[in-house]
């Protein structure tokens, strides 16, 4: 549990530090975004499913589903409530 809280605390302080300096790298850069972007589709869909609970709708946190509405946006949002709603997968 020690190991894992360190590790939390460790990843959290190098974000800190390249929100602050900024990054010379690239691809450093690039990965910081996608990661931001990640977490956010993860914050969109836990709304989606804290509002959907009221219409028995629920769409799975997964990697997939996070990639999809973190990288598009409401639209993916869109597109994945709706292959729930039609496809009832």
């Amino acid at each position: 549990m020690n190991t894992l809280l360190l590790i939390t605390v460790g990843v959290f302080f190098l974000f800190f530090l390249m929100f602050v300096l900024g990054t010379p790298f690239h691809p450093v850069r690039w990965m910081g975004k996608l990661a931001v972007r990640l977490l956010v589709g993860v914050f969109l869909l836990f709304l989606v499913n804290v509002i959907g609970e009221s219409f028995r709708l629920h769409v799975p946190i997964n990697l997939a589903t996070a990639s999809v509405s973190g990288l598009l946006g409401l639209p993916g949002i869109t597109a994945l409530i709706l292959i729930k709603v039609v496809l009832g997968v």
